[in-house]
């Protein structure tokens, strides 16, 4: 990948979040606002609802971040999964969509030509105006939210596993862990991602958006939403790509033409390698179709789409070193959540 800013390059001392490597976990993706979906997967898990609370006596849920935005039940949502965080019944990451929240009330930095970290813009507005719309009559419960977001730790660590929303790459981590509140985003930090190329502005979309690369100059891509974009999100952890179609990730794909032509050098230097032989990894964020199914040995995407009419999904993690394709549940998003 570039060095851009320095990113990538390992500080000593950097700290990694810890995580019970013996507990077993049900890992679930991304939410977006979808309440009766999540309760429905949490009865199907094996949890009750106790005290107020989703419950299990022998597991935990770990969260991937992307609780809101886009879906019907948001507020309902984020009570469930922070009060399964606070009764010790789960954790929770930060995914890209409470990082843009946040940056949508933080001013930029003088000289950063923006006035808030995350431009209000229409697109970002058409992305966080669901969440908005749900907590007009809620000012107070949407600004402690908001700070609760900033107790979401950027990522996690198991020794065996780590979870993180889009991409795990050590390098970043390792420089940006002294600058985190215990893994945790800090207000100074999001305000200097106002910057796109600054650390800070690199390492949160590295780990909270993954990579996307650029299409062949002059080509563009409409996305289901409507957005227009000269970029695509890739994969991390392809040894040996050749060609575009080799490391695209997203569910429309990319036209034959552009996908047959081969990566340049440059385009190579943008990619990050995630290694077969590294830990487990689980993610979300990618908008996964079809039948839910490790993306390699050692890598989960939990995005199954669940707003868009797709799934909820889950990984049942004991203590395999290796993924199972049995250990995915899920369930189909009913039309009233979207």
């Amino acid at each position: 990948m570039p060095d851009q800013a320095g990113l990538g390059q390992p500080a000593d001392g950097g700290t990694l979040m810890q995580i019970d490597p013996d507990r077993s976990y049900d890992l679930i993706g991304d939410v977006h606002g979808c309440a009766d979906a999540l309760a429905h997967l949490l009865d199907r898990l094996g949890y009750h609802y106790q005290g107020g609370v989703w419950r299990h006596p022998r597991r935990q849920v770990i969260f991937l971040g992307d609780i809101i935005d886009r879906g019907a039940h948001i507020r309902g949502a984020l009570h469930m999964v922070r009060d399964m965080v606070d009764a010790g019944q789960a954790y929770c990451i930060l995914g890209n969509h409470e990082w843009s929240a946040l940056g949508w009330y933080m001013p930029a930095p003088p000289g950063s030509g923006k006035l808030f970290v995350r431009e209000h813009s229409p697109r970002f507005t058409r992305l966080l105006q669901e969440t908005l719309l749900q907590f007009e009559h809620h000012a107070e419960e949407w600004k402690a939210f908001r700070q609760w977001f900033y107790e979401l730790p950027l990522y996690l660590d198991g020794e065996r596993f780590r979870v993180v929303h889009a991409c795990w790459d050590s390098g970043v981590i390792a420089r940006l862990a002294p600058r985190l509140n215990r893994g945790c985003l800090e207000p100074d930090l999001l305000r200097e991602s106002a910057v796109d190329d600054s650390f800070a502005g690199q390492a949160l979309n590295r780990l909270l958006r993954g990579i996307d690369m650029p299409l062949p100059e002059g080509i563009t891509q409409t996305s289901a939403e409507g957005f227009v974009r000269s970029t695509f999100r890739s994969r991390f952890w392809e040894e040996n790509p050749r060609v575009y179609g080799d490391v695209v990730f997203q569910p429309d794909g990319l036209p034959e033409a552009i996908a047959r032509l081969p990566l340049s050098e440059r385009d190579r230097q943008r990619l990050f390698l995630y290694r077969p032989d590294d830990p487990l990894l689980f993610v979300g964020h990618y908008w996964c179709t079809g039948r839910p199914s490790p993306v390699a040995p050692n890598v989960a995407c939990l995005d199954y789409s669940a707003v868009r009419g797709g799934k909820l999904v889950a990984y049942r993690l004991d203590h395999e070193h290796q993924l199972d394709p049995a250990r995915f549940v899920w369930v189909n998003v009913e039309r009233k959540e979207i």
